[in-house]
């Protein structure tokens, strides 16, 4: 997750919409998935590992960020989450990059660096955002340097040495809204009308509650075979 999107919605990240619907789709994309320990990428708050704590997928996470002004150690619930800025040779069977590779110029190569050392058959959990034709102001605030298609982000895990086993986009449901609203807003921002500015923002109470029980209802009929659109796109890997 992006620490300036933390900053914006501060302890509403484990209760925002998003953040709880996108969590739902990591854990269902993971189904079977086996997880000792896991090694979780451009962590910031940790929300991804907290939730697979609280579901009894993982009882230990390493959270990696440059970001964390300092390194610490974090009990939750019956896991640990430990706080570093880097690390060296990481060897946990999991790891979880969600949207990390497109704040790297070398996404291949940073993705390498992380899973050269992943143990034979462990997995990384993927996500990036979808469609470079969404590029808005949320981007350029956030820093991206890219928006992948599902073949784009497959052919990056493939060239990192990886097989793929399964790829899907996500958000599928607010794909033909979000991309007036981000079409409009790009036209606006190359206008100079309006400031870069993340589309991320708190919800009512009704309306994020709302907004989880449509992704439930995307998660359970969509995300199984979704390969043609979304917000963001997941992809599955596998070490040989």
């Amino acid at each position: 997750m992006d620490v300036k999107e933390q900053d914006i919605l501060g302890e509403d990240i484990a209760t925002h919409w998003y953040y709880v619907a996108k969590g739902r789709a990591m854990r269902a994309l993971l189904d079977g998935v086996p997880c000792r320990e896991m090694l979780d990428v451009g962590a910031g708050s940790g929300v991804f590992s907290r939730q697979l704590i609280d579901a009894g997928l993982c009882t230990r996470s390493v959270c990696v960020d440059p970001a964390y002004d300092t390194e610490r150690t974090e009990q939750h619930g019956a896991g640990t989450l430990l706080f570093v800025r880097g690390i060296e040779n990481p060897a946990q069977d999991l790891i979880l990059m969600m949207d990390v590779l497109e704040h790297v110029e070398d996404d291949v190569g940073l993705l390498r660096t992380y899973t050269s050392t992943l143990p034979p058959g462990g997995h990384v959990l993927i996500s990036v955002p979808a469609f470079r034709f969404l590029w808005s102001g949320h981007d350029v605030f956030l820093e991206h340097h890219r928006r992948y298609t599902l073949g784009q982000i497959e052919a990056v895990v493939r060239a990192a040495g990886l097989d793929v086993v399964r790829g899907r986009y996500f958000f599928g449901l607010l794909f033909p809204v979000a991309a007036s609203i981000r079409l409009a807003q790009a036209r606006r921002l190359a206008a100079g009308q309006i400031e870069p500015a993340s589309a991320l923002k708190r919800a009512p109470k009704a309306l994020n509650a709302a907004l989880v029980a449509v992704h439930d209802i995307e998660r359970a009929m969509l995300l199984p075979f979704n390969r043609l659109a979304g917000l963001t796109a997941f992809c599955l890997a596998r070490r040989r």
